[in-house]
């Protein structure tokens, strides 16, 4: 058997995967973008989800309660300060 992971305790395992991949980020996937981020928002593993999407680049979806722009963003000031959210220096 393995260990639990962080994973075991998001939040969004009970609701339909499809929420959190909208089509597109305009029209109807605002309001899906929305309920995914509420779901997110009381999520316990939270942090480790948005760490998780960081690291490995996930260019798709909702992770940790941001878009994939707002993941670039954060990538982005990541870079100009070379560092990740732990402090460790970034490869990118």
């Amino acid at each position: 058997m393995t260990e639990p992971t962080w994973r075991d305790h998001a939040e969004c395992r009970h609701a339909s995967p499809e929420l959190f991949f909208p089509i597109g980020t305009t029209g109807a996937a605002v309001t899906e973008i929305e309920e995914a981020k509420r779901v997110c928002a009381v999520c316990p593993v939270q942090p480790q989800c948005l760490e998780f999407a960081l690291r490995t680049r996930q260019e798709f979806g909702i992770w940790g309660g941001t878009t994939e722009d707002e993941r670039r963003g954060l990538l982005k000031l990541m870079r100009a300060k070379g560092r990740d959210r732990g402090g460790q220096p970034i490869s990118v």
